[in-house]
């Protein structure tokens, strides 16, 4: 069994797709329309035939109550995988992306939390 399609909540799925292909540098696999929403799908420039990430509309209550609680306790939404999370965290910050923890070592790894302005906090860590 593998994982094909995992999914983040966005508030705007247009600001979402601008904020993780330019400033991320995710690549778009799919946009295809989905009633009033589209499927949008990214992948990784380094493995584009990998999982999915899904921009999700939270227009349903839960979903938009769950998105919102998370942030609040600045919980991730999710983790996202870095060669080197210092010079990751440099670079986007010179896209003006906003961290809510610097690059902060834990054991053997390094971590650092940004929001994605869809809201969602993400975390990085080096691997």
């Amino acid at each position: 069994m593998n994982i094909i399609v995992t999914s983040i909540f966005v508030d705007d799925q247009d600001k979402a797709l601008n904020f993780y292909t330019e400033t991320l540098g995710f690549v778009k696999k799919h946009d295809v329309p989905a009633g009033e929403f589209r499927w949008i799908t990214l992948v990784s420039p380094d493995n584009q035939e990998g999982t999915e990430l899904l921009l999700e509309p939270n227009d349903n209550p839960a979903a938009s109550d769950y998105q919102s609680k998370l942030m609040e306790q600045g919980i991730p939404a999710t983790m996202f995988g870095v060669e080197d999370v210092q010079k990751e965290y440099d670079r986007l910050l010179k896209h003006d992306v906003k961290f809510t923890m610097e690059p902060t070592k834990m054991g053997n790894n390094t971590i650092a939390v940004f929001d994605d302005t869809c809201g969602n906090l993400i975390q990085i860590i080096d691997y």
